[in-house]
């Protein structure tokens, strides 16, 4: 058996659905989860899928998606502009990782438009909303 991608979202993000719906959409966390779940299992992927609001238990994700996933999603959210934590257990993880953000970070606050996590990923999907996970899942499953 194959090891899971571990799609990781950071802070915020359980906020999906109430939050700037008109930024970031209706699509609760929980509805990508399950769709996620869903997509995962017809390309036979696993999928271990968190969310936290806390920095330290991303980074404590990513090192254990080391030795225990095949690949990284990661959603950072805030943490996506600051995070040199989060772009250094990255480093370390060696893995392939897809960075995605429901909206298009780079329409945004000037602040938006820098990432440290981008330093550490194959390739960043961006305005493309709740469809990012999917079209993440699409290009970890063709590399």
């Amino acid at each position: 058996m194959t090891k899971p991608i571990f799609v990781l979202n950071g802070p915020n993000l359980n906020m999906l659905g109430v939050r700037k719906p008109e930024v970031y959409g209706t699509t609760t966390l929980r509805d990508i989860e399950h769709s996620v779940r869903s997509h995962a299992e017809k390309l036979g992927l696993g999928i271990e899928f968190m969310q936290s609001n806390h920095e330290g238990d991303l980074v404590d994700a990513i090192q254990r998606a080391r030795s225990e996933a095949s690949a990284i999603v990661i959603n950072p959210a805030a943490f996506t502009h600051y995070s040199i934590a989060i772009h250094d257990a990255l480093e370390a993880a060696e893995l392939p990782v897809v960075e995605i953000h429901l909206s298009n970070v780079h329409q945004r606050e000037e602040f938006r438009h820098r990432s440290f996590v981008s330093l550490q990923a194959e390739t960043v999907i961006a305005g493309a909303g709740a469809f990012g996970y999917i079209m993440a899942l699409d290009y970890l499953a063709q590399r």
